[in-house]
């Protein structure tokens, strides 16, 4: 049975202060930088001259992709998250005229889209297979919803809310009740569903509700018209109940989850949530990367098959990220699983974070486990870049960002379970808890009773899978639960084993079969060139190499990259590649090749978030493990 909406509550804008750490870190460079450049670049990139011209406020031409409103709407939500943690009256003012332009641009029937009102006027929702007119719709309700939540100035919220409803009544008139000649159809990509829910959960209005129930049971029924990617792509190939597996598009896939966790809390529909947990647990058993990331292909930026995950090949798109994160929340906030939280935790601190460079100022698109020496790709797998013409990363980044506080604890009737770990101050209705820690860099985090209602209430405490279990045994659930009546003062500690540790592939992953990688805690490490003393490429561990956890208060040289810890093994420099003839013998080759006489090194790896901050040489998370090597 689904468990009734609130059962596990998340918690307010204003009751997780996040004072210090990689998150905190993060929302300092997010909120002096990464703001700062997005609000910049929705004029230089045409997005706000868009809108005027839909307006009546300009000729134009049309600048950008059709679902470029979008950018705006992702920013928009930043922007909120960030007035709530900290008011500030040029991002209400920043809300306020972008409400006021919207208002503007939108036509009288409530209808909003700045391509399709100036480019293609007779097309509306005449393309839903590519014209992401609802993916926008989407964006805009979730920035609306932010906007009213965190109290971004009363009229700019309430302005900007008045605009998504009549988009989304527009959306229920044509696609639910049949006005407007009934239009059927769906969008290509999913992310209109989780957003209607959400503006359900704000205004208590059911059609949005059930607009959203009706997408989702739209899919596998051939209503994305074939535009040469075929039905798996737009994940219309089966009805969501009866697909077991993660296919196509990896964003949209994950955004479409989030949606369908949300309709089948709302709706009790227990059948519904159960093919989500399905494809959830397939997904992380088969096509998750070891840094979190999603999406194998960069064919359609699409999930591949089971247990296809090349290193160098990997797309894992930092939108995906993203919508990765919401979706297992969302599995979290249903079930109370902490293999939710635990996949939160992997892909908040490598696929996520490795998405933005060290000044917060430039991005990765696409997030790959190796570069290569000879690396001649274009600009999207190079260095990280500052914007896009296809924009979507950079704001999606920021809007999460914005929001961590979100992600780090829950309240519920019998007391608060903290999931992840950040200094600061937690509330959670009459109890209040300071946290003190340098997680992740070390594993001791020592909680501190503020305020207490002086009547028994649990504390739950994630404890994660990589951990060896101390003191506190986890539960079923990930979960330890420290039940008593807490009082202030009330200290505890939690102690995490940080040990540093190998990591081996499943056998069916043939793209890393005999290599191996590192983690510490919850960070994933990688060699990168810069610090070897051998070609990265030629390098492998000594099978039984003890892991030396070296701390560096003073990282790599780098000024804002934050403290770090490098981890250093015991390694062999493979022979060089032949200089002519093919790449094959009759002989063992590779990492099974006799290491040569003085060939013994030392490789060095570093968090994998924080690669590419230095010369843009080569990298690799998997690394060779060298076996039957002699003396």
């Amino acid at each position: 049975m689904v468990p009734p909406a609130g059962t596990r509550r998340p918690l307010g804008v204003d009751d997780v202060e996040i004072g210090g750490g990689p998150f905190g870190r993060w929302q300092r460079i997010n909120r002096e930088a990464g703001i700062a450049l997005g609000r910049e670049r929705m004029e230089s990139s045409g997005v706000l001259s868009n809108l005027r011209w839909a307006a009546g406020e300009g000729d134009g031409p049309y600048r950008g992709y059709r679902f470029q409103d979008s950018d705006l709407y992702k920013l928009l939500e930043a922007v909120a998250w960030e007035h709530g943690r900290d008011p500030d009256g040029s991002y209400r003012a920043f809300v306020a005229e972008s409400a006021a332009l919207l208002a503007r641009a939108q036509r009288a029937d409530g209808y909003l889209n700045s391509h399709y009102q100036t480019v293609k006027p007779d097309r509306v929702f005449a393309e839903l297979e590519h014209s992401h007119e609802m993916y926008c719709a989407g964006h805009l309700f979730q920035a609306a919803v932010a906007a009213v939540r965190t109290g971004c100035g009363e009229e700019a919220g309430e302005e900007l809310l008045a605009v998504a409803r009549r988009f989304a009544d527009h959306l229920v008139d044509v696609f639910l009740t049949g006005g407007h000649g009934g239009h059927g159809g769906l969008d290509g990509h999913a992310e209109v569903e989780t957003a209607l829910v959400e503006l359900y959960r704000l205004t208590g209005h059911r059609p949005y509700l059930d607009l959203a129930a009706g997408l989702v049971d739209a899919r596998g029924k051939g209503l994305v018209a074939e535009v040469g990617t075929g039905p798996l792509y737009a994940q219309d190939h089966l009805p969501v109940r009866e697909a077991g597996t993660p296919v196509g598009h990896a964003v949209r896939q994950l955004y479409l989850d989030a949606g369908v966790v949300d309709v089948a809390v709302e709706t009790g529909d227990a059948s519904l949530l159960e093919s989500s947990v399905r494809r959830w647990e397939d997904m992380v058993a088969t096509k998750t990367s070891v840094t979190g990331g999603h999406g194998s292909r960069h064919d359609g930026e699409a999930f591949g098959e089971r247990y296809e995950l090349p290193p160098d090949r990997a797309y894992n798109e930092s939108c995906a990220a993203v919508a990765s994160v919401h979706w297992s929340w969302r599995l979290f906030l249903a079930t109370g699983h902490g293999r939710y939280t635990d996949l939160i935790e992997r892909t908040l601190y490598n696929a996520f974070a490795a998405s933005t460079s060290a000044d917060g100022t430039r991005f990765f698109y696409v997030n790959p486990l190796q570069r290569r020496t000879d690396l001649v790709e274009d600009a999207y797998l190079g260095r990280r870049r500052e914007w896009f013409a296809c924009a979507c990363c950079p704001p999606n980044i920021m809007r999460l960002v914005s929001s961590l506080g979100h992600y780090v604890a829950t309240a519920d009737d019998d007391g608060l379970s903290v999931h992840q770990y950040v200094p600061g101050l937690i509330r959670a209705g009459a109890i209040t808890l300071a946290v003190e820690t340098d997680y992740p860099w070390d594993g001791r985090i020592v909680f501190t009773v503020r305020e207490a209602p002086g009547t028994v209430r649990t504390l739950r405490l994630r404890i994660p899978a990589w951990s060896a279990t101390g003191e506190l045994t986890p539960g079923p659930d990930g979960y330890a639960a420290i039940r008593r009546a807490w009082r202030p003062g009330d200290t505890f500690t939690l102690d995490l084993d940080m040990s540093p540790r190998l990591v081996h592939p499943h056998r069916r992953i043939d793209a890393l079969r005999g290599c191996v990688a590192v983690e510490r805690g919850p960070l994933v490490y990688c060699f990168e060139q810069a610090d070897q003393d051998a070609d990265v490429e030629d390098l492998a561990l000594e099978p039984c190499t003890p892991l030396r956890v070296v701390d560096r208060p003073d990282p790599l040289g780098l000024p804002g990259i934050g403290r770090t810890v490098l981890i250093e093994a015991d390694a062999v420099r493979l022979p060089p590649a032949p200089p002519a003839g093919l790449p094959y013998s009759t002989l063992p080759a590779g990492p099974s090749t006799a290491a040569r006489p003085g060939t013994r090194t030392t490789a060095t790896a570093i968090p994998y978030h924080q690669w590419d901050n230095r010369d843009g040489g080569a990298m690799r998370v998997w690394i060779p493990l060298a076996q039957g090597r002699t003396p």
